[in-house]
Formats: C-alpha cells, structure tokens, sequence
C-alpha cells in the first residue's frame, strides 16, 4: 500500500515553519521579536473509494495534519461502515496527479465488499477536522445504525488510568513541537503505549488510530483503553464503540449523548481523567474496586 520510492520525499509534512512575531511585557517594557515558529500543518483530504474497472467514487473531503492518511481513510470508511473488515480492503493508494499530490486517497475495494453506493448519498458536502458528523443530511443520519455492544471483561486500576495522559503527552512528537494537535492512543490494561495518532482534528486522530487497527487485523480492540487528548463528544464514543474498545477516557468532559451511547453499548467512559481524580459516566465495572473509596463530584 506504499507510495513509489521517487515520490516519498514529496509528501506532504505535518509541520510547516513560519515567521511570528513575539511580544512579551518585561521589566524593560514591551519587547518584541521575530522568530521561526512551528506550526501544525492543516490540509484537505479527499477520499475517493474504488471498484476494480469503475470509476473512483468520491466520499468526503476532511481538514486534516498530513501522515497516516490510509489509516485515517480506513477508519474513516470503517467508522461509517463503507469497510467492514480488513478483507474489504484490495489496496490503499495516493491519487498522484495534478495539484493535490498526496491530497486524494483512493481506496480500493475487494469484489466481495459490501458497500452500496446509494448510501453515499447522506454525506451531503465537505466535513472539516473538527467535526464528525457536520456533512450529514439528518439527525437520523448522523446517530447512524445501532453500535454492537462491546464485550469485554477488561479491568483496569484507577493507577494505570491516572497515569495515561502523562504517557499521551510525552509521545506526541507533533504536539511538542507546534502545541496544536489533538491526539488518540490505545493503551494496554497495564499501561503500556500500543499506538498513538495525531491530527488537528480529534476525529481524524481516532479515525486514524481504528484505521491502524483494522489494517493491521487487530479488531475489534477490546483488551485495549483509548484515551483521547480533548473532550469526548458522541462521534468519538461512537467511532470507539464500533471498533469494540471497553474502555475510552479523555482528560475532558463528556458531551451527555456520548454517555447515553457508552451506556447503551456497555462501555466504560471515563472523563477529566487528569492529576489525582476523574469521573466514570458509565461502565465502573472495569474500575477496579480502589475507585469506590472515594466519593464526590468533580472535574
């Protein structure tokens, strides 16, 4: 599914530099300065899908930081159930013509993949990184079919929970350098780090997380934790439940309709999970019992 060799070097960079001007009040005063600054890089993605002697078929346009764009296809396309399994998938490739170069995606289908063409027809126009579900045409089309209920009789401990988002930060390379990137990663029941994704936009981190996942044969995940940089909205416990992890957590809030669907499947959300404390919405089973030697409300 790679690129050819002489074309690798020109792909897009999920980093840009650009000139900024700092200012900064001091003992002296104003003082300003001009400075490089790394910046997060912020691209479309088009993703077309592909039958063997057709015509590609374009799906959606996404906002997107370069780098993992076939799992961010795969999962995108499994997120919305066009993929289904690995075996759906013939080949993942780069559209390497005209101005776009490494800006189209084409996913190329098996024979015995069961996608209809007609259920295209609720992305309605372009989503952008920050949103999930903006190019649907309903609100029926946006809750989509019913997720299957995750099972899994993973337990974590209230310490290796605690103890994810410092892991999280210190391996996002991209963050660390521009400070504007969300990030998705899924841990082991004992904590240690499996894969992490990052993008500007939180849905194309998980997309791109579930997309790994799926390529590489690995779901559903459920002897794995997902932990997310940013708040938990109702495409995020949507795109998790689908690729059966059991417990999904962020260092934020929780939106009310992402507790109502982490219920309804049986997954354990757990939110502000950050310092000393956080709070489980649904799922407490898979909290070790130490949790319920505390009480409160907080976050």
């Amino acid at each position: 599914m790679a690129s050819p060799p002489h074309l690798r070097s020109l792909r897009r960079a999920s980093t840009v530099r650009r000139p900024v001007e700092q200012v900064a009040i001091g003992a002296d005063g104003v003082v300003r300065r001009t400075r490089a600054d790394a910046l997060a890089t912020e691209e479309p993605l088009e993703i077309r899908l592909v039958r063997p002697g057709r015509e590609a078929t374009r799906v959606v346009v996404t906002m997107r930081t370069p780098g993992a764009d076939f799992e961010l296809a795969a999962g995108f396309l499994f997120a919305e159930r066009i993929v289904r399994a690995p075996q759906d998938v013939a080949a993942i490739r780069y559209c390497t013509e005209g101005e776009q170069l490494f800006n189209v995606v084409n996913v190329v289908l098996t024979p015995s993949a069961e996608w209809e063409p007609s259920s295209l027809a609720e992305r309605a126009f372009p989503v952008t990184s920050a949103c999930g579900v903006c190019g649907k045409t309903s609100i029926e089309g946006a809750l989509g079919t019913a997720c299957p209920r995750v099972e899994s009789d993973l337990v974590v401990t209230p310490e290796i929970l605690l103890g994810l988002p410092d892991v999280l930060r210190r391996a996002q390379a991209v963050f660390e350098r521009t400070g504007g990137l969300h990030a998705a990663a899924l841990f082991t029941a004992e904590g240690a780090l499996v894969r992490l994704r990052e993008d500007v936009g939180r849905h194309n981190a998980l997309d791109k997380l579930v997309g790994a996942a799926l390529l590489a044969g690995e779901l559903p995940l459920s002897r794995g934790i997902v932990l997310v940089s940013g708040r938990l909205s109702f495409e995020l416990a949507k795109k998790a439940a689908r690729a059966g992890v059991p417990v999904l957590a962020g260092v934020s809030a929780p939106s009310s309709l992402a507790v109502e669907l982490a219920e309804s499947v049986g997954m354990t959300l757990a939110g502000f999970v950050r310092g000393s404390r956080f709070n489980v919405y649904s799922g407490g089973e898979r909290i070790a019992a130490s949790l319920h030697a505390t009480t409160g409300r907080g976050g």
